[in-house]
């Protein structure tokens, strides 16, 4: 029970994955949270300079955790809890489980990829973790104590962070843990913009849309997730 852990998130305090990350978490250590008071998403690694953040102890459904809500990105609440909130350094940063896969290009998006490469840019071990949209969360219920024990220690290094994603695939039809994933140099979905609406003005109003591919290659963290496979493996910001 030595270890110090933050955790965050991108779907706001009260999102059912960072719930369920910290009841695995505080089996683990000392745990301090610091998550955004509202949805962050599809962020990717913004931080906060043109005006304060608030930050504020907050309520939290898990006993143990020391829990603050933050205006901010992602990317803040990883800085401003170590900088200012945790009376000792992380031993780690846990950044979810997100509401969505990050895989291949959606890396570039995330939010909770993000956090977990702020951590490595200040020295620490972060680890993003992200299961499927839908409702089936039986391979990652199953699979996180298991995860984080594995991953927990692991080496780090500067720009590099361990990336988890678990299918949302009933536990029957789980492959197991596929480690040592690459990053997907493919694009997740299918995007095209349609026109909802004509606009008064002559403009035109827009919506996306998009369908997940059904292929990706061999070795990779979107291969896994294809395949019904909990996908582990680093991703990396600066080469």
């Amino acid at each position: 029970m030595g270890r110090v852990i933050l955790i965050t998130n991108d779907d706001g305090i009260h999102a059912d994955g960072l719930i369920r990350l910290a009841r695995e978490a505080v089996r683990l250590g000392t745990v301090w949270l610091v998550a955004p008071h509202v949805q962050r998403s599809v962020t990717s690694h913004g931080i906060t300079l043109d005006k304060p953040l608030d930050v504020r102890p907050a309520a939290f459904e898990v006993e143990g955790v020391r829990a603050f809500s933050c205006s901010g990105m992602p990317a803040d609440c990883v800085r401003i809890g170590i900088m200012e909130l945790m009376d000792t350094p992380p031993d780690v940063v846990l950044s979810g489980v997100n509401y969505g896969y990050n895989v291949a290009s959606d890396i570039q998006y995330s939010a909770t990829a993000a956090a977990a490469f702020e951590a490595s840019f200040l020295g620490y071990r972060g680890i993003a973790l992200s299961e499927d949209t839908g409702t089936c969360h039986e391979v990652t219920d199953a699979f996180l104590g298991e995860i984080l024990e594995e991953m927990i220690d692991l080496p780090h290094g500067p720009g590099m962070a361990w990336n988890v994603n678990f299918p949302g695939c009933p536990l029957s039809e789980c492959r197991g843990i596929w480690r040592d994933r690459t990053v997907s140099t493919e694009v997740v979905y299918d995007d095209r913009f349609e026109l909802a609406e004509d606009l008064p003005d002559g403009g035109k109003r827009f919506v996306v849309r998009g369908e997940m591919r059904d292929q990706a290659a061999e070795g990779t963290d979107f291969h896994a997730i294809l395949n019904n496979a909990v996908s582990v493996g680093r991703m990396r910001n600066i080469s």
